[in-house]
């Protein structure tokens, strides 16, 4: 089942960031590159950097300058992670190619890689209220409350794996079928923003 992999990588990943939590640190992705291993590897990693560089734009006393320097950087970071979730559509586009449809199949509201994009920030989500639950300068009403969060995101956590295994199941057996919408964001692209067209005439 592919959600045991992508949750094992996922774990491996909050494990291997975390030994230096620096945003800026280098990815030493252990799978081979032409591998899913691979790219779910890195789209945690993505969504784990990211995940911090949202923590830091908060920051209540941060300056002007380096909270536009962090919103950028978040911008940045979202079209990679965008990018990163079409490759992952793109290798399941390949590996259903031979896959005939059945004549009644259906098409799922999200594709396999979006609906794993929302696995890779779970792990995120449990890995941090985890973290919460086991702070010793809090009162016990504040662990208490974090421990009933993380009871429902780990409950989440086997649904949604579960239903992406069923979906990849559903696509191999035809009963229903990939369409995959390439991304259409506009604010990031200097010929459709209008911000951005208008400044360069």
């Amino acid at each position: 089942m592919i959600s045991a992999t992508a949750n094992t990588i996922f774990q491996r990943v909050l494990d291997d960031y975390h030994v230096f939590d620096q945003i800026d640190q280098r990815i030493d992705n252990p799978y081979e590159p032409s591998s899913l291993e691979h790219l779910l590897y890195l789209k945690c990693w993505i969504d784990t950097a990211q995940w911090h560089m949202e923590d830091l734009v908060r920051n209540p006393a941060i300056t002007s300058t380096d909270g536009l320097y962090w919103k950028r950087r978040i911008d940045k970071q979202n079209q990679v992670r965008t990018d990163t979730v079409e490759y992952i559509d793109s290798y399941y586009l390949r590996e259903f190619a031979h896959v005939q449809p059945q004549s009644d199949a259906r098409i799922n509201t999200e594709s396999p890689a979006w609906a794993i994009d929302r696995l890779s920030i779970l792990a995120l989500k449990i890995y941090h209220m985890a973290q919460e639950t086991q702070r010793t300068d809090v009162q016990a009403n504040h662990i208490e409350a974090c421990q009933k969060k993380l009871d429902i995101l780990l409950n989440q956590r086997q649904d949604l794996s579960r239903s992406i295994d069923e979906l990849l199941e559903d696509i191999k057996m035809g009963k229903k079928y990939m369409k995959v919408y390439k991304q259409m964001k506009m604010y990031n692209d200097p010929t459709l923003n209008p911000v951005l067209y208008s400044s360069q005439k």
